[in-house]
């Protein structure tokens, strides 16, 4: 902390009231209304990996695969855009931007008529989403007592995988020409997300901006009515709200928008082992993600002779696995801790991954038991991913929150992307088992590796404040003497 003159200090309790309150309606609304963004996200990458617009629009299967390449670049382009926005605007304004952005990128999307329509309009709904995961994850973080931080954090990221399983459910009657015509099939699915988009960024209206970031954005007058009504809205529910102790108030003087020297200052020379602990936990579960995912297909079909039909079933056990493994094992990262959990799971990803590898090149799977070794190893995955998410939003400090999600993102998607090239090379026609069984062991000890680093430069998170965990920028000590503002 640094020193400085009290006449634009202000005392305030606010982050320890927030963080005292019990779970209530309100984190509820907090939970459905932000939450749902990956579930939008799961629902799109499904949809585009249906490719039900294919012969609609006369396209290739390289121009296919490159209507998923658009939407990640614009899920990039969006969270390093918009993360920078976030710290500078406030995340409320980003997160009623982003999802119209999304609502209106998908929707028109779903009205192409030639590809490069398609292509434009993908690339804007990936904005807009990129820009979620920024806004979102830092307004969780900010709102969510730090008693629940970790579970909610981590089960909502998890969602994303109910999206999918919509997409996949949805898509089983849309691209189905039994059922709809095949031109127009492809084109409701992607109205789906948002259809449910309206109703929400109707609830988002209702959710208050961070009081955390108004604190430090010079808004301490907003931020303690905010606070205040939402104690209220506790107390009305008959919930006794206990005092908050006096030591637990922190000093803020507001702070303009960091330069990137400051940044790099920040990242590189503040929290250098933290840095590192990000970047590795967001790249390696996305390497081992995308590398399974894109090409699970692939796999069944030319090693277990699945057809292309039959192998969207095998999908549902897959979703059903990644979305169990955050919401039963979340609460363990409040209770038993994050360092712990992470090493945990991404260790017995990499184990039960490794067994299968084994079994794979010996030739004694079948596409169910196959499947089956993808369920177990992904509940442990999915739980580990969603943390490195819980993990980058809430080590660093607050001022710089959304740019660090933007950029371990996007760092993330950048290797996750050159995943599915290296596995597809080494599936090729599906005669030669030992290429991928080596594929399998290298995805299998990098999460091995992330685990382990985790457990050494992980942060005992679990149940603190986000004060606690990392000073804001804007903290400062107060001359003996001097009488700061209270908020």
């Amino acid at each position: 902390m640094s020193s400085a003159s009290s006449t634009d200090i202000v005392r305030s309790l606010i982050p320890a009231r927030l963080d005292r309150l019990p779970w209530a309606k309100f984190h509820w609304m907090v939970v459905v209304g932000l939450g749902v963004s990956w579930i939008l996200d799961g629902l799109e990458i499904q949809l585009v990996a249906s490719a039900g617009f294919q012969k609609t629009l006369g396209m290739s299967t390289e121009q296919v695969a490159f209507a998923g390449t658009i939407y990640l670049i614009g899920q990039v382009v969006g969270a390093l855009t918009f993360g920078r926005l976030t710290d500078r605007w406030g995340r409320k304004k980003l997160f009623i931007i982003t999802l119209a952005i999304y609502l209106i990128g998908s929707g028109i999307a779903g009205l192409a008529t030639s590809v490069w329509f398609l292509y434009a309009w993908r690339f804007v709904a990936g904005l807009g989403i990129g820009g979620e995961y920024t806004a979102i994850n830092s307004a969780i973080d900010e709102l969510i007592p730090a008693k629940y931080r970790g579970r909610v954090d981590i089960a909502v990221n998890g969602t994303y995988w109910a999206g999918a399983g919509v997409g996949a459910f949805s898509s089983l009657w849309l691209l189905n020409p039994a059922y709809v015509d095949e031109n127009w099939g492809w084109r409701i699915g992607f109205f789906i997300g948002p259809v449910m988009g309206l109703v929400i960024i109707w609830l988002r209206q209702h959710i208050p901006e961070s009081p955390r970031w108004m604190l430090t954005h010079g808004q301490a007058e907003e931020a303690e009515r905010i606070v205040e009504e939402t104690e209220a809205a506790v107390r009305a529910q008959g919930i006794r709200l206990e005092p908050v102790p006096e030591d637990k108030a922190i000093l803020v003087r507001a702070k303009e928008e960091q330069s990137l020297s400051q940044l790099a200052k920040v990242f590189f020379k503040d929290y250098p082992t933290r840095t590192v602990l990000g970047i590795t936990m967001m790249v390696t579960q996305s390497f081992l993600y995308n590398a399974i995912f894109f090409t699970y297909a692939l796999v069944l079909q030319n090693f277990y002779g699945t057809t292309p039909s039959s192998t969207q079933y095998y999908f549902f056990p897959f979703v059903i696995g990644n979305l169990l493994g955050p919401l039963l094992l979340g609460p363990l990262f409040d209770t038993i801790g994050r360092r712990k959990m992470v090493f945990v799971t991404y260790g017995l990803a990499g184990v039960v991954l490794t067994v299968s590898a084994f079994l794979f090149k010996a030739d004694v799977l079948t596409a169910t038991t196959q499947t089956l070794f993808w369920c177990i190893a992904f509940f442990f995955a999915s739980a580990g991913a969603s943390a490195a998410y819980l993990t980058v939003s809430e080590i660093f400090p607050l001022e710089v929150r959304g740019q660090a999600i933007s950029y371990f993102f996007a760092v993330a998607q950048v290797a996750g992307a050159i995943a599915p090239a290296i596995y597809g090379l080494l599936i090729g026609n599906g005669t030669e088992r030992l290429p991928l069984f080596y594929g399998y062991l290298l995805g299998a000890g990098i999460m091995i590796v992330g685990g382990i680093i985790a457990l050494v430069y992980g942060v005992d998170a679990e149940q603190k404040s986000l004060e606690d965990i990392a000073d804001p920028l804007s903290r400062v000590d107060v001359p003996a003497g001097a009488e700061p503002a209270r908020a």
